[in-house]
């Protein structure tokens, strides 16, 4: 039987580590872990990442099939599911990461579209702009939603609410 549950990209830092709150204070329901992911190996201090437990059994009840879309790779099997109580998930393997795009989509755009190969999906990212709507509008024949979280707050209930809504068609 073929999976008909749309795709969930799922960024890392932003939508579930809001860095850029975690910076000033830690929000509400967020726990501070120190993690070591490839990279931030002693003598440099553990990198320190801002995640809420009670994500992970919302995000299993969006009615999508998670996929990591981070450039925590496989590393976010290892450090960030175990916390939020995910199962391991299929992981997107870059290509290239952090390049310029000739059309001034972001870096994810084109590969995300692609590993999707016309399945319905949504990305949850905090860096997705104008560009990359129009750019997937043009070049994915399925539905996409692009939902733009804010690093500075990360998921909140709305954001859940939204990807919910769209899962079940609407």
């Amino acid at each position: 039987m073929t999976e008909q549950r749309p795709l969930l990209f799922l960024d890392v830092d932003g939508p579930l580590n809001p860095w850029w709150a975690a910076s000033r204070r830690r929000p509400a329901g967020y726990r501070a872990l120190p993690m070591r992911p490839t990279g931030w190996e002693a003598p440099r201090p553990p990198l320190r990442v801002w995640l809420n437990p009670g994500h992970g059994p919302l995000l299993l009840d969006l009615g999508f099939r998670l996929v990591w879309a981070t450039t925590w790779q496989a590393e976010a099997n290892i450090w960030i599911a175990p916390v939020l109580g995910l199962p391991e998930l299929p992981v997107v393997h870059w290509p290239r990461m952090h390049h310029q795009d000739p059309d001034g989509v972001h870096w994810k755009t084109r590969h995300l579209v692609a590993t999707a190969a016309g399945r319905p999906f949504a990305w949850v990212d905090d860096e997705i702009g104008p560009t990359d709507r129009e750019w997937i509008a043009h070049h994915h024949r399925g539905r996409a939603l692009l939902h733009r979280v804010d690093p500075a707050k990360g998921l909140l209930p709305d954001d859940f609410a939204t990807l919910r809504a769209w899962a079940a068609g609407g």
